[in-house]
């Protein structure tokens, strides 16, 4: 399925382009925090291969992509090194930064899951570990710099949601034989400009119904 969406050099180069996009934004979070150059390097290679990486272990697509292609390993090396000597003229772009992060969320998940579906997973798994392309670097980031990861978070833009639409888009059109590079397109382009509108309306997920905790908020 996933060589039905791009060819092999497409997709190589959008992968690449989407790990640069996620790398930074793990660096930039290490930043923040205070970490060393180090440790900045290794956020940004979490963030940007992790959620690849539990797929392709899920699935028994070993060794993954991410330790067969030197450039997969680099290119988040890169985004580090960018960022610590140029964090502060980062920073300031960071809108754009998160418009390509929310390109590189709608990429990963449709070709997340087109991938998990050719290893032989059925629809639901495959729009899961779609999914968890898409967002797993992200919760591995957070939880490595001891936050809540941002997609469990109540007061934060809908993240999640716009993957799992991407997601839940590509395994229907799998299951009517209609996955085509113009529909995988569509799905990810349509988890993309939910992405976009999430951040620019500040959509958020619903909490339980009719709350009425007395615990402070954090």
């Amino acid at each position: 399925m996933l060589q039905q969406l791009f060819s092999p050099s497409v997709q190589h180069t959008l992968d690449l382009i989407g790990i640069f996009v996620f790398a930074i934004s793990g660096a930039l979070l290490a930043v923040r925090k205070n970490f060393d150059v180090f440790g900045i390097a290794v956020l940004a290679e979490v963030t940007a291969l992790g959620g690849g990486l539990f797929r392709d272990v899920i699935i028994g697509a070993v060794p993954p992509a991410a330790f067969t292609d030197l450039g997969y390993f680099l290119t988040p090396l890169l985004a580090a090194l960018l960022v610590i000597f140029l964090h502060p003229h980062v920073e300031r772009i960071q809108t754009g930064v998160n418009v390509f992060d929310a390109a590189g969320l709608g990429l990963f998940c449709v070709a997340g899951t087109a991938k998990a579906y050719d290893y032989g997973l059925n629809l639901t798994a495959s729009a899961t570990l779609g999914l968890a392309t898409a967002v797993g670097g992200g919760v591995l980031r957070d939880v490595l710099a001891n936050e809540v990861p941002s997609l469990l978070r109540w007061d934060r833009d809908l993240y999640a949601v716009p993957a799992i639409v991407g997601a839940t888009m590509t395994v229907l059109c799998i299951h009517y034989d209609a996955l085509t590079p113009l529909t995988g397109t569509l799905a990810a382009v349509t988890a993309f400009v939910l992405r976009l509108l999430a951040m620019r309306f500040h959509w958020r997920a619903p909490r339980a119904w009719n709350r009425r905790s007395t615990v402070r908020e954090e």
